[in-house]
Parts: structure tokens; sequence; C-alpha cells
């Protein structure tokens, strides 16, 4: 034994001091979404001051008009377009794509083509006949308009937003996955002071994280919650703190997995395990034990990247996890890969979604909430699954008049539901699907509705088992995944449109889904990372080893026990 520990101690130094020196080659496999993301570069913006065209001196402002003939000004996005179609940069204001990757088609048509309008302000435009386009959040209409400003020295223009949609009373919006890289502090500041807003949401969780030298350019690490509180009052949105704690096998493969910790007390040490990521040390702590730490402090436990990483599974049956972020950060897999598995194995985990590196998506949770906002109370309503996600449709779903997180008992003399689906969307998302246990049962196309999109299902059906029922637009397409290459219309920013709400849960004759292939298949992927673990990853001795195997191991006995118990 004596032999076995100083010759696997041996083994860890001479790791470290590779990782040290630089020596020690990761290997760099990401999707292209994260990649993308992780290479953040500063938005081209070329003065159009440099032209010889005269200017005009601009003052405008985004006036937003609700169904009741109510108006306000409003913070949103603004793109310019010249006769021929070309886009005119503005210098003056905020790019809307800033630390994502640019491209020549993102800068005409995506999320570098709009640049943020926080208040009433003033620019500078080209003197000729112009086009503008501007919106705010995802609940107003696009608005475009044809000016003229030859030879004109000012003008004054209002452009008013016409909202399709409200569901600000019953619900608020949250990105629960956000990091900033390679910005100065002063810019840092402005992003997100200015971007959160612009897009409407009411609250963003800022999130801690570390990665040996490249953190030395996380400038959200530097954030207190004291900065937080003052951006707060600063931008009108609420901003939260947590800590997204993470193990990778080397450099970004698959390890242990990513898991985001919102709302702690402190910092949850080490933030990062392992050489993969820290370059130094060992394999030998499990997230669980970090997990269990966030929740004897009242934190929240999401999981990361649907659910990418060897302890989501034992997590989640464990019961430790309270939700599961889909497509915060790209699209390795989708809802069937992820979501489905564990609703089908009878543990409900409730959707949210967040966009990692920057807002390079409008990507956000929509939680019902009818109390003050806060932190606590907006994460209350996303545990109880009272959510649905998307990055432009709007969803509702309602069975027999409860709502989305509610459960419904159901029996043999009670066992008729009637489904009320409703669907909107700025951009054609062209058509809901109802989903029952995780196949799809009903679609309905969408109508054009004046300068958006709706689309209503309604549905009568028996029910003769436990299950659950979702509503959802088509899934994104996956680009490693030659089976999930069909492709959703394109939101403003240039990204595939996805939506999703948790579900209505159907308990029938006292009884909850549980789907026994589903259970085994759990049990054979748990049994398998157990063994690879033990194999291939690198403890300084038993008991490190021990400790990370405990959780299989642990997760194993529970399912096996629920397995034995139905």
């Amino acid at each position: 034994m004596y032999f076995i520990r100083k010759h696997t101690l041996l083994k860890c130094l001479i790791f470290s001091l590779f990782c040290n020196l630089g020596l020690y080659s990761v290997q760099q496999t990401v999707s292209a979404d994260l990649a993308l993301l992780q290479l953040p570069t500063k938005a081209k913006q070329t003065s159009s001051r440099q032209t010889e065209q005269p200017q005009c001196k601009v003052k405008l402002r985004l006036i937003e008009i609700h169904p009741s003939g109510n108006k306000q000004n409003v913070p949103g996005l603004l793109r310019v377009f010249n006769a021929k179609g070309n886009r005119v940069p503005i210098p003056e204001l905020l790019n809307r794509g800033t630390g994502v990757k640019t491209s020549p088609k993102s800068e005409q048509t995506g999320i570098h083509s709009w640049s943020v309008i926080p208040r009433e302000v003033q620019i500078q435009l080209p003197q000729t006949k112009l086009i503008l386009e501007a919106l705010s959040g995802l609940e107003t209409e696009l608005t475009r308009k044809t000016i003229n400003l030859s030879q004109k020295s000012s003008a004054n223009i209002t452009l008013p937003l016409t909202r399709f949609a409200n569901q600000t009373p019953n619900y608020k919006t949250a990105n629960t996955h956000l990091h900033i890289m390679k910005l100065s502090r002063e810019n840092c500041n402005r992003y997100l002071k200015q971007v959160p807003a612009a897009d409407r949401l009411d609250l963003v969780f800022i999130s801690h994280l570390e990665r040996a030298i490249a953190d030395k350019t996380y400038i959200t690490n530097r954030y207190s919650n004291a900065d937080f509180k003052i951006l707060s009052k600063e931008s009108g949105v609420l901003f939260g703190w947590g800590e997204e704690h993470r193990h990778n096998s080397s450099g970004h493969d698959e390890g242990y997995g990513h898991v985001m910790l919102l709302d702690i007390k402190q910092l949850v040490q080490p933030v990062s395990i392992g050489p993969g990521i820290m370059k130094q040390g060992t394999d030998g702590i499990p997230l669980s034990r970090g997990i269990q730490t966030a929740r004897k402090d009242k934190a929240t436990v999401i999981w990361c990247h649907n659910a990418w990483g060897t302890e989501a599974t034992p997590n989640i049956i464990q019961g430790d996890v309270h939700a599961l972020n889909i497509f915060d950060g790209g699209t390795r897999s989708t809802y069937e890969d992820s979501y489905y598995r564990y609703l089908n194995g009878g543990y409900k985990t409730p959707f949210s979604t967040g966009t990692d590196w920057f807002q390079y998506d409008f990507s956000r949770v929509y939680a019902a909430l009818d109390i003050p906002l806060t932190t606590a109370n907006w994460l209350d309503s996303l545990k109880a699954g009272k959510t649905f996600i998307t990055n432009g449709p709007l969803l509702d779903l309602r069975i027999n008049g409860k709502g989305i997180g509610d459960q419904l008992q159901l029996s043999a003399d009670n066992n008729h539901i009637t489904i009320h689906a409703t669907g909107k969307g700025r951009v054609d998302f062209e058509k809901l699907e109802l989903v029952h246990n995780g196949k799809v049962i009903a679609t309905r196309k969408t109508d054009p509705l004046q300068n958006h999109f709706e689309a209503i299902l309604e549905l009568k059906l028996k029910i003769d088992q436990p299950g659950w029922i979702a509503l959802r637009t088509p899934s994104p397409s996956v680009p490693n995944n030659p089976k999930r290459q069909q492709k959703t219309p394109l939101n403003e920013y240039g990204r595939e449109l996805f939506s999703h709400t948790s579900p209505i849960y159907l308990k029938w004759e006292g009884k909850t889904k549980f789907d026994l292939n589903q259970a085994q298949a759990f049990l054979k992927e748990m049994q398998q990372n157990r063994e690879k673990i033990a194999k291939q990853f690198l403890f300084a001795d038993n008991h490190e080893r021990a400790q990370v195997l405990d959780v299989y191991s642990d997760g194993i006995e529970k399912l096996s026990q629920e397995i034995k118990s139905h």
C-alpha cells in the first residue's frame, strides 16, 4: 500500500510539473458554438465620419405602445441601412455583438448588425435616405421606418414599438448563466448596464469560474456583491451572483460536468477541479461535494450544458439538482438526448437556460412570479418548475385549468384532459409541438397576425398511465449529430429558434412516471462511467478514488432500490 501511494503521488507531482511548464497538451475539443463564444472579439465599428458624406445630428428614442394605449420610453435595439441595403455603422452606440466572434453575415443581418439604445440617444447619420429597424426584447414587433435626411443637419426621430404580448404581469425573465471576459472594467460596466436592459431581462446571474491562466481575463470574477447592487440600481435589471462549479477530464473534454450554484453565500472551493482545467492537482474531488455545500447554504443547483458530464445522472437521481440548463453555450445535444430521459425516469427537473460567455442570444427563462422580484423568489419559482425557456417564441400551456409545473391527479374515473396551448413570436417559429412522455402527439402551424405570428393548439385526450406533457417549438439542429441536422428559423441575432415549457405532470392512480427501460439505461451509464473513471482519471490515493466512485455507487444503489419497488 505504501508503494502504491508513493508511486501515485509521484505521478501526480510529475503531471502537475508538466502542466505548469506548459508541456501537457490538453485536447481542445469543443462544440462550434462554444468555440465561437470563448474567443470573443471586439465588434467592428467603422465610423461613418470617415466618409465624406455630410452627417445629420439625430436625437432618437424608442416608445413602446401597450395594447391599452399607454406609451413609455424603453431601451432596445436599432440598426440602420442605406438605400443600397448596406448597414450603416453607429459608432456612438454599443454594438450588440460585443464579445461575440463576428462574420460578414453577422455584421449585415445578425447580432453585430444591431446597436443598443439604452435611452434617448444622440447619434450622427448620413444625410441620405435610410431605413431604420428597431425592437425591444421578445414581446414587441419589429418596427421599420424609412426616413430621408438629405440636406438635414439635425432631426428628432421617435420609433414606436408595438407590444404583441405582455408576459410581465405573470412572469419574470432571467439569464441563469453569464460570464464576461477580455473587456476592460469600464467596457464591462457599460455592457452589463446596457445589454440586459435592451434585451428586456429582469434578472441576470453573473457567475464566478476559474481556469488556469485564462481566468486572468475573466473580468466578471472581479465584481463583488456591492458592485452588483450598484449595477442593479443603475441598469434597472436585478443582478444575482453564483459560481460555475466544474470538472473536465482534459481541457474542454467531458469530465464530471459543470453545475451552476446560484445565490451562494460564498464561493465553493475549489471552484474548478482537476488538472484538466487547473493544470494541477488530481481528479479526486467529486462535484457532489460542492453541491452539498451549496445546498446547505440554501443555494440553487442547476446542471449546465444539456446534462453534460458523468455526474449529472447520479446527482439528479439523488434529488440534488433543482433544474437543468439546456442550450447554455451551444447545442451539443437536444431535448430527447438529455432532458426527456430524466422526465421519463421519474425525475422532476425543470427547464432553465442562459448564454454562458456574453449574451450571444435572446436566451432566457420565463418564471411565473406574482410576488416582488428577488433572486430567492425567482429561484423558488424555477425550482417549482413554473418556467419556460426561449430565445424567441412565447409559450403558454394549460391542462384542465392547471399551469406549467402543476400536477394533475387522474384515475380510471377521471381520465380525460383538455389541453389549451398557445405560442406567439416576432419571427415565424413555424409550428407548436405538444409532447407527451417524450413523443410529439400534436402540432399546429403558425398564422401571421399583424407583424408577428401566433398558433393555438387545443386537444382533448384520454389518459391511462402516469406521465408528463409539455409544449415546445421544433428543436434546433445539433451540429455534430447527423440525425439532428434539421434547422429551425433564425431569430434577429442569427440563432436558431427554440422554446420549451417545463412539464405539467400527470399522476395516474397515485403513481408518477417511471420508465423501467430508461432506469436500466441509467444504471448501465453509471456503471460504465464508474469503471472508466477508476481506470483513466488521476487520483493521489485510494481514498480520493473511493470518494469519487462512491458518487456513482450511491446512485446505482438508490436507483436499484427504485427499480425493485416498481
